[in-house]
């Protein structure tokens, strides 16, 4: 993958794109529904570049401090933490790829898996 490829739209780049992504997490949570038509779309990635796109996005949002969470709908709390993914970054991170992958790498929708920051409107699995 080239991180110098420009966005079809925006004009910035992979190395931008995933820099970004990241520092959105002190404003809201990113979801995996965002990242995916990101790279296939917006950066016309596909196979093994969407994947290596996908984990280096998801390796981000990890090492700013976010985790795999999902929409706390019907509780009291915003987000649930989906501690199944593993407890390492990079347990985490591959274990969404490969959710991902064996999925059929397909684009995602909002209702699915999310990263944000541990705070008050983040629960734990009752």
């Amino acid at each position: 993958m080239r991180f110098d490829t420009r966005h079809r739209l925006y004009g910035h780049t992979i190395a931008e794109h995933i820099k970004t992504v990241a520092e959105e997490l002190p404003i809201d949570a990113v979801g995996l529904w965002q990242i995916v038509p990101a790279g296939r779309y917006g950066f016309d990635l596909s196979g093994g570049e969407l994947a290596e796109f996908v984990q280096r996005c998801v390796t981000a949002l990890l090492e700013r401090g976010a985790k795999p969470v999902m929409g706390g709908g019907g509780t009291k709390y915003d987000w649930i933490l989906q501690p199944q993914y593993g407890e390492t970054n990079e347990e985490v991170a591959n274990a969404v790829l490969r959710e991902w992958l064996d999925a059929g790498a397909r684009d995602t929708d909002p209702g699915g898996l999310w990263f944000a920051l541990l705070s008050p409107h983040v629960g734990t699995p009752e």
